[in-house]
């Protein structure tokens, strides 16, 4: 979503309740044209909010779980728990104002808004049609979960060997260096990738792109887990993984539709390419797979799933129906081949692919993006440049993207390894971290 810049509306400017024809005109009349809040667009913000909610928690937290041994269910489901909260109260914190706040800097929007200041009821932020506004609150509640998300996915990284407390110092250093300058810079107006013309709808690059790197060098920092190579890591509940795999696409309407920030076409557009490119995805996991095994699995098709969310998210707004398709089968292609061929060539342990699936398929989509937008391929054609300059910026987009959250994302690794240690003793590895880390089962047989 490429936001623009909030605005924070005088009381004069608020909006009128429906049928003050008189007060409209008066206003006109004065020179002071008021701005327009639909309520069908906010009771779609609101829900679309709620849908983002829903892939978290229990969406990702019940996929990564059942692709978790059993003995780590619980923990991977308490991990996703409370990192949302956490980056919750951060997000008000400071989080929203670092985004999206007033500060005219390309990296950061400064701490003008923290704790939430001067934002009111009375506030509003400005949607993509000039005098169409939602209430800021919603914004700001909107946006918060997309942080919540990506601090979510790149445990499934390094799934069964960290230590709670570390991960929870990590993910609060990790949303402050990296998520919202990130953020800031890709959406805001003010921002370095926003100022170069990077399309990103919804995503690709401040969500998947940033969750895929650090999960990536989280996994390596961190190592490999015992027996990785030698000891029976399988899903212990692929039904589990299915049902968090069938929220993920669920809530993934909100996800992307509601980065439009209006009820309208441009809402259905991001729909109907999130319907297409997943199946296309899908579909082409699968073939691949029956080609290469001989079999179809339910593992394959559900990351065939994500890889085609992952991909259509920075072109939902974009792309056209048959381009997205497209889009989710090349990026399911390309996914395929990191999870099955270079994680085991280069012998890093990301659990659950989270680069491989995350990062791989946020790079597809970001650059690809430039391809589908084109009008003659059915996009929108929204991009000034030809396809070979935005090619260029949606590079440069990717490069900065990936080097600011692989070198903060190392360095927050490094320190908190050293104040906190960031790995859980070996016995209680081997034990699983539901005992040990929480003192529950997640099963009780």
């Amino acid at each position: 979503m490429n936001a623009t810049k909030l605005i924070c509306l005088p009381a004069a400017a608020a909006l009128l309740p429906a049928g003050a024809a008189l007060g409209q005109e008066a206003a006109a009349a004065a020179g002071a044209a008021a701005a327009v809040m639909d309520k069908g667009d906010v009771a779609w913000m609101m829900t679309s909010t709620l849908l983002v909610l829903l892939m978290i928690v229990p969406g990702v937290a019940l996929f990564y779980g059942g692709l978790v041994r059993s003995k780590n269910m619980l923990s991977v489901l308490m991990q996703c728990t409370a990192i949302t909260a956490l980056v919750i109260v951060v997000w008000v914190l400071w989080g929203y104002s670092m985004a999206f706040g007033d500060a005219p800097s390309a990296f950061w929007g400064g701490l003008g808004k923290a704790f939430l200041a001067g934002v009111t009821a009375e506030s509003m932020a400005p949607t993509f049609t000039e005098g169409v506004v939602i209430p800021e609150f919603v914004f700001i509640a909107f946006q918060m979960t997309f942080a919540c998300i990506t601090a979510a996915l790149i445990v499934g990284a390094f799934a069964e060997r960290i230590r709670f407390a570390a991960l929870m110092v990590f993910v609060l250093l990790w949303v402050t260096v990296v998520y919202f300058p990130i953020a800031h810079m890709v959406w805001d107006s003010d921002g370095l990738i926003y100022g170069w013309g990077a399309l990103d709808f919804a995503g690709g690059t401040v969500v998947h792109i940033n969750a895929g790197v650090a999960g990536l060098v989280g996994a390596v920092v961190i190592g490999r887990r015992i027996g990785y190579g030698k000891d029976n890591m399988a899903p212990h509940s692929m039904t589990l993984t299915m049902v968090g795999a069938s929220m993920l696409w669920v809530g993934w309407f909100g996800f992307n539709a509601g980065s439009n920030l209006e009820a309208n076409g441009g809402a259905a557009l991001a729909v109907i390419n999130t319907f297409t490119a997943t199946a296309g995805a899908i579909l082409a996991w699968v073939a691949i797979e029956t080609l290469a095994r001989g079999k179809a699995s339910m593992l394959g098709a559900a990351s065939g799933l994500v890889a085609g969310l992952v991909a259509v998210t920075p072109a939902a707004g974009f792309a056209g129906p048959a381009g997205a398709i497209v889009l989710g089968a090349v990026s399911s292609g390309v996914c395929y081949l990191f999870v099955t061929s270079v994680k085991h060539a280069l012998g890093y342990d990301d659990s659950l692919d989270v680069f491989g699936i995350h990062g791989i398929g946020g790079i597809v989509g970001a650059l690809g993006t430039a391809i589908v937008d084109r009008a003659a391929l059915g996009g929108t054609g929204v991009s000034e440049a030809s396809m070979g300059g935005q090619l260029v910026i949606q590079f440069l987009g990717v490069a900065v993207t990936v080097l600011w959250c692989a070198i903060g994302s190392l360095l927050l690794y490094l320190a908190v390894d050293a104040v906190v240690g960031l790995r859980v003793r070996e016995e209680s590895e081997r034990e699983g971290l539901d005992l040990t880390a929480h003192g529950e089962r997640a099963y009780n047989l």
